[in-house]
């Protein structure tokens, strides 16, 4: 039952003028570009903070050169959150395009703040800056990148752990619908806000700044595209990278596998749950490119079992599985079938793992959603022996904390199972999420035993 991640291939979009693919530095010789490819992988290569620091700081406090368009609300806005919905703004007379930088105002005429704009989209603003004195241009992007990219390195310190990790999530770095991701010397970018978009080349070039020697892949699903109004195809023929965490490889595609091509997302749920897989039976289902099962692997589980209807990504689980030089056996299958046979045959597993991918981008699925994890999450329960380890997982970010654990409850009540929940978690730090924005905090974990 889980739906295949999507996969992206096209090459960049109209209206650049330089190809990202092209960065790996124009003019020079093949030795110094493959000299500074090796920096970026040993690490041993970064910018000075005090140079991107500079660069940011003679962008900022300058006079905007030419006045932006100007929105205004319809009602008094006291809110913190950065989404402004098409409601609540009234209709320029002259419609900027959608993803446009605007100057926001009040009711009362009085400025709020500057964000993008699109009247084709259900969230009409997504506020970026509310200091009046800041232009937000392309020294305002480099320097919230800069930022994500201090907040990883310095502080959060994923280097030492990991040569995979998210360098820039969206709101909760502060520019609505910009993910970009990093695996060894490729950056992914996903677009997910026409506003994001439109302003590409200004994030390449702050990313080409930051990782000297970096090679992209871009993209924007569908539904995005269309729900925000823009064009957008995806590059072509991206090579994958080799990258690690906590000493394991993963080949991450973003070209020929799904989404990004890895989820460095549940970096530290693997780490965490693979130190409980030791001597033991595991089953991964919905297992993707493998994360779960080769981390069980390597840690020393007895026998590991992964399950996914996708055979490609089947295909990359075993790959990955060789890189690591263990051998789970990975099954293309549809897990509901699957399930009910190996109950009927009383097949149980010490520690059995739920990761499908997302079940709706629609609030009025929400209900419909559930009932799958219900259903799926009574089916896994009966896999598990009594006393046994079993891990549950929601990357629907419409699906609350609240709601998952009131289903895993249910769920636990059909299938006839007493569940001890050890622990609750989500995704990594390099995903920080705001407050005011609970719907980003997008990725559920429950960690629990099943006593009988």
């Amino acid at each position: 039952m889980q739906d295949a991640r999507k996969r992206h291939a096209s090459p960049f979009g109209e209206g650049l003028t330089h190809r990202p693919v092209a960065c790996h530095g124009a003019g020079m010789c093949a030795e110094q570009q493959q000299t500074r490819i090796d920096d970026i992988r040993t690490r041993s290569y970064s910018p000075s903070w005090a140079t991107i620091h500079n660069s940011c700081v003679r962008n900022m406090n300058i006079a905007m050169t030419e006045p932006l368009p100007q929105v205004r609300l319809k009602n008094a806005w006291h809110s913190t959150q950065p989404w402004i919905f098409q409601r609540l703004v009234e209709k320029p007379a002259q419609r900027p395009k959608p993803g446009s930088i605007v100057e926001v105002v009040g009711v009362d005429g009085v400025f709020m703040g500057r964000g993008f704009y699109n009247g084709h989209s259900r969230i009409a603003l997504r506020m970026l800056e509310n200091d009046p004195d800041v232009a937000v241009d392309a020294g305002w992007f480099l320097r919230k990148i800069a930022e994500a990219v201090r907040l990883r390195r310095e502080f959060l310190q994923l280097d030492a752990v990991s040569n995979a990790w998210r360098v820039f999530h969206s709101e909760g770095d502060g520019i609505s619908g910009l993910v970009i991701d990093r695996y060894d010397d490729l950056l992914v970018v996903g677009f997910f806000s026409a506003g994001a978009w439109r302003h590409r080349e200004w994030i390449f070039n702050a990313l080409r700044e930051l990782f000297p020697g970096c090679r992209f892949h871009s993209f924007a699903d569908e539904h995005v595209q269309k729900q925000e109004s823009f064009d957008y195809k995806d590059t072509l023929g991206t090579q994958p990278a080799i990258i690690r965490e906590y000493g394991i490889q993963f080949r991450a595609d973003p070209a020929g596998a799904h989404k990004t091509g890895f989820f460095a997302d549940q970096r530290e749920n693997r780490e965490w749950l693979s130190h409980q897989c030791t001597g033991k039976r595991v089953l991964d289902l919905c297992c993707n490119t493998g994360g779960f099962a080769v981390y069980a692997a390597v840690r020393g589980a007895a026998d590991v079992v992964g399950i996914d209807i996708d055979p490609a990504v089947i295909d990359i689980a075993k790959d990955n599985a060789h890189l690591n030089h263990v051998k789970p056996r990975f099954v293309q299958a549809d897990i509901f079938p699957w399930l009910r046979e190996a109950a009927a045959k009383g097949d149980l597993y010490d520690v059995v793992i739920l990761d499908p991918a997302k079940m709706t981008r629609d609030r009025e699925q929400v209900i419909t959603a559930l009932k799958k994890y219900l259903d799926m999450n009574k089916l896994a329960l009966a896999t598990v022996k009594p006393g046994g380890l079993f891990a549950t997982f929601s990357c629907t970010g419409l699906v609350s904390e609240e709601q998952f654990l009131d289903m895993l409850r249910r769920a636990a009540f059909y299938a006839g199972r007493t569940v001890q929940v050890l622990k609750v978690a989500g995704a990594g730090a390099d995903h920080p999420w705001l407050a005011q924005v609970p719907e980003s905090r997008y990725l559920k974990a429950v960690f629990c035993r099943v006593l009988d």
